[in-house]
Formats: structure tokens, sequence, C-alpha cells
């Protein structure tokens, strides 16, 4: 996608690339770049004021008050990297090869994006008093004493986040009621067969789950559905997805989906305008793999990514790689460690693993026979297994697979 180069190097200007976003995919991006020989200047901008942290901890750890935070083990200085907190990024100039930040431009040679996802406010409830999301840091600041004081708890939204929160406050006492659209939880993740036998786990931790529930009105310590009930509620938290956060780019060349407002990078990470990549949460990128172009909003990309990009930085595109991985999350929810491999969207088979009125049990998705994807509750034996079996490509003998006695590896035709 990306033309030639047009920046400009002399031998008095170290050749600089600027990375926008010092979350995980900013930060690995800069780590990864000095992995690989990078020489050069390298710049992180962080909009926040805190040291780089990672968030997968914040639904956990640090909202129930036994981690104080999450910031990276990385000693910026001594890898040289220069890192400036506090200061967002306005807009992207790339025929100036240069971006423009609330404090004054900057200069690159390089450019990549990692500003990540934003997460959708429910309409309405914008700045009201009690209703909080979970992204940040001081997110997860303001929502600790909620959880302390044991609060009556709302939560819209049943998907991963949902899950995730309402498990930590569950765990911290408080009394907390799921609202969903759909009819089911993880009802964008996954296909209703699965995630109907999720719905239970919410009954299970003491905690209601009501689908099929549209929240008309939010107001203080209420909130109304779209049937008329009301539910009290001392806070209210939002978890209704995320969307890429690539406003800033707009009029910069960089071509973004007009369907889900991603990146739309290369199979190597490269913008549609020169010497600009995008990595992580804020890009989608095409998977030979798939055979579809995927955005994926999950921990393990934005720490996969920014290899790519570093090698194919500092070793140059010819010798650079091609990033086409097997998608992988997990969610710690209700006493439950859950695993996803690979992508099931064209697959034509499900195949069972075990009984899911069990503890544990797995889900894989065939193409052709081919494994394509795998969902692990408390089989991480599986997950390992069938991870390394999609890299492959391989093909499963479908009855062996169906038994859950039988390793997934053994099952290999």
């Amino acid at each position: 996608m990306s033309e030639q180069s047009t920046s400009s190097q002399s031998p008095g200007h170290p050749p600089r690339v600027v990375i926008v976003g010092a979350g995980i995919a900013g930060v690995q991006t800069a780590v990864a770049l000095r992995e690989q020989g990078w020489r050069g200047a390298i710049t992180l901008l962080g909009d926040e004021p805190h040291q780089p942290y990672d968030r997968p901890p914040l639904s956990k750890a640090v909202l129930l008050g036994k981690a104080d935070g999450s910031a990276f083990d990385v000693d910026f200085a001594a890898l040289d990297i220069e890192l400036h907190l506090d200061r967002r990024v306005t807009a992207l100039v790339p025929d100036a090869h240069r971006v423009e930040t609330v404090r004054g431009p900057v200069s690159y040679d390089y450019a990549v994006i990692a500003t990540g996802a934003a997460p959708i406010t429910l309409p309405g409830s914008e700045g009201l008093p009690g209703v909080h999301l979970l992204r940040t840091l001081d997110d997860a600041e303001r929502l600790r004493p909620v959880l302390a004081a044991q609060h009556e708890i709302v939560v819209v939204g049943a998907g991963w986040i949902g899950a995730e929160f309402a498990t930590a406050a569950r765990e911290a006492g408080c009394a907390v009621t799921v609202v969903e659209a759909a009819d089911r939880p993880l009802a964008g993740a996954l296909p209703a067969e699965v995630a109907a036998h999720m719905a239970g786990w919410y009954a299970d931790a003491g905690a209601e789950l009501r689908t099929g529930a549209r929240v008309a009105a939010v107001t203080a310590g209420l909130v109304t559905l779209e049937d008329g009930a009301t539910l009290p509620a001392d806070a209210v938290v939002v978890g209704i997805g995320a969307r890429p956060a690539t406003a800033w780019l707009a009029g910069s060349g960089v071509e973004v989906s007009s369907e889900d407002g991603s990146v739309l990078a290369d199979d190597r990470l490269r913008t549609s305008v020169p010497d600009v990549y995008a990595v992580g949460d804020c890009a989608s990128f095409p998977s030979a793999r798939y055979g579809s172009r995927l955005l994926i909003h999950h921990w393990d990309n934005a720490l996969q990514g920014p290899r790519t990009v570093a090698e194919n930085i500092a070793r140059g595109e010819a010798e650079g790689m091609v990033y086409d991985p097997v998608p992988y999350f997990w969610s710690e929810q209700f006493g439950r460690f859950v695993q996803y491999a690979g992508h099931h969207g064209d697959a034509d088979e499900l195949v069972w693993r075990g009984d899911p009125a069990q503890a544990a049990w797995s889900v894989i998705w065939l193409r052709g026979g081919r494994l394509v994807a795998l969902l692990a509750v408390g089989r991480p034996r599986d997950l390992a297994q069938g991870r390394k079996l999609i890299e492959r490509g391989v093909t499963l003998d479908r009855d062996r697979a169906a038994n859950a006695a039988v390793p997934l590896k053994a099952a290999v035709q």
C-alpha cells in the first residue's frame, strides 16, 4: 500500500520514529525497534499523564485494590526512548512528515499509529455523575471506592469487559445487575449455541443478567429500561464496545474504514501513506490465513503486531515481515479461565469437546475439516495444542476431535 519513502535524512540528522500512543502496542513497538537494532531516535507520545501501563489488570487487581497500578517494566531512558506524557496528538501531516500535538509539532522519518480504541459511550449518559467507563487507570481508580463501598451496580453490556467487571464487583461484595440488549451474553463474539451456556455463569456468581434489555434512560441512582422496568444503581458501568481512536487522522490521507473506523493497514501493517504504520486496536489488516480483513481488540494482537512493524522499519521492507497471526485472547470471569484462538467467521462446522454444563469444556470450529478456531473453558491444554494446529493449518479427524479424552494433537489426520 505504501509508496516509496519521501522522508529526508542527512548525516547530521539521525532518522526518527515517532510512535503515537503509549499503550502496549506503542511501548512494544519502541522496545522491539531497539531489539531489532534500530539506532535512530525513537519518540513515544502518550496522551495520559501516567507512566505507560498495561490494561488487563485494570479490570482485576487494580479495580479490587490489590495493586496500585500496572506500569510497564521498561527503562525508557536506558533504551534511549524519548517519552512524552500528557501530550495528545491532534493531526498527522504526511507531506511534511510531521505530527501535530497540543505542545507543538514533532517531525518524523517513520510514524507508527498506535492510538488504540476508545470505549463507546451510552447515549445520553455522558457526563452524568455515577456513570463510568473502564479503559484507563483513572477510570479504575474512580471505580475502586465504588466497589469497596459494596454499592448496587448496573453494568450495561454483557461482553468481555462487562463480564470481567461484574466478576470483580461480585468479588467485592456488590449487588450486580447486567443488562444486555441482545438475547445472550457475548452476542457479538460467539454464536448463540455457545454463548447460551455462559448465561448461567452470572446467576452462579450471584449476579443478575437481563438479556433483551435496552436502556431508555439513566438518571441519578436509577436506570430505566425500554420496557419500563427500573433498576436502582449507585453506579452504572458501561461496557458496550470500543471503536478505533482514529478521528484525529481526518484529512491526513490515511485510509480509514467507513464501517469500523480502523486504519486500513496492509499485510505488513503499512498505511496508505508513505512511512506510516499502524498497529494494535486501531488497525485492521488482511489475513491470508482467513481470507478476510481482521480488526482485533485484544492484548495479544497489540503485543505481536509491534514486532512486525519494528522489523519492517529497522530492516527495511525488502527483508521485512508479513503479519498474519492466529488471533488469541483470554478472559477471567466468574471463576473460569476462558481462552480463544483463531477466527471462526468462515467455519462450516462446530464440534464440542466436553459438556458445557460442566466446569471445563471446549469448542472447535472446522472449515473443510481444517481447524480454524477454538474456545477453551478451563482446558488450557486444548488451547495450547489447538493454537499450534491452527498455525499449521492441519485437518482433524472429526470423531477423534469430538472426544474430550483424546488430546487435540492426536486427532490430526
